[in-house]
């Protein structure tokens, strides 16, 4: 049996991904909207535990293809005992060929890059970076505990590190508010700032045990309408420019699903986006309710 502390996370994409817990929670987990580490304090495991499971990995699973690092930021281990897990996973498995990770901005920015492009020489394929909003008020609101300048800094130095950078960004995290709308123009400006990989858009779910949801009981946030997070995803498609980049809304959380390369697919997802909108084919709907849209 693998050995894993609390519940594991990992990408939707990374679904079927080994999943090697490397680092215990979230080094920041200060988040508003973000419940996924409250039950755990930070540390990084030790090194040795870390070898021991994947050695009871690849006993139970014989070889894997894909490896994520979890939990919230393992990036913030130290950059040799990254390489050590990195020789020691591409040697136990063979037919290996991915290796993920959670990445934060501050853990990106607290390696050189030297370092970096070490980790991506030894197999680091991809970092998960959540960027979440553009939009400087909102960064502060929901607590990221870092600004948008220093977002574009990280993210820029994964790529030039030659490691796949994958951003998320959060639809709805303004509410019900006009300034939903800065969040959504603003949101595209910083990917095109970064110019990332991949683009996963996410729809905010508003959880128990946040503050994001004890301000929702109390109404100062409205969670937005279907409708209104379809209008937020096509402004911030519309003002992405952006040389190749794959954007996909096939997170769990999203009412719809798109998956397309931008600018290449930029026009169809608009069209797509603004017939569903329009109503004339609410069938793309993954929730049914019409009345929400």
């Amino acid at each position: 049996m693998m050995r894993y502390e609390g519940n594991i996370y990992s990408p939707h994409i990374a679904g079927d991904d080994y999943i090697l817990q490397c680092t215990i929670g979230c080094s920041h987990n200060q988040c508003t909207f973000c419940y996924m580490y409250k039950d755990k304090q930070y540390r990084v495991r030790e090194l040795n535990e870390i070898l021991e499971d994947i050695e009871l990995a690849k006993e139970y699973y014989g070889d894997v293809k894909k490896v994520f690092l979890a939990d919230g930021d393992a990036l913030t281990m130290p950059t040799q005992d990254l390489v050590t897990i990195l020789q020691y996973l591409y040697a136990a498995f063979p037919g290996l060929a991915y290796v993920g990770v959670y990445a934060s901005a501050g853990s990106i920015l607290n390696k050189s890059l030297s370092e970096l492009q070490k980790l991506q020489k030894y197999g680091l394929v991809e970092a998960h970076l959540g960027v979440e909003s553009g939009d400087e008020e909102i960064l502060r609101e929901i607590h990221k505990g870092v600004s948008c300048e220093a977002m574009v800094a990280a993210g820029r130095k994964v790529r030039q590190a030659g490691i796949n950078l994958f951003i998320t960004v959060i639809l709805g995290l303004a509410g019900r508010t006009p300034q939903a709308r800065a969040h959504a123009r603003n949101t595209a400006h910083i990917c095109n700032q970064i110019q990332p990989d991949y683009i996963g858009m996410l729809t905010i779910i508003v959880q128990p045990g946040t503050e994001l949801y004890e301000k929702m009981q109390s109404g100062e946030f409205l969670v937005p309408t279907d409708r209104e997070i379809l209008q937020e995803m096509r402004l911030m498609i519309e003002n992405m420019e952006l040389a190749n980049t794959g954007i996909t809304s096939m997170h769990p959380s999203n009412c719809i699903y798109l998956d397309k390369v931008l600018p290449a697919g930029k026009d169809e997802l608009l069209q797509t986006l603004t017939r569903v909108i329009e109503g004339n084919e609410i069938n793309l709907l993954r929730v049914r309710d019409t009345d929400r849209v």
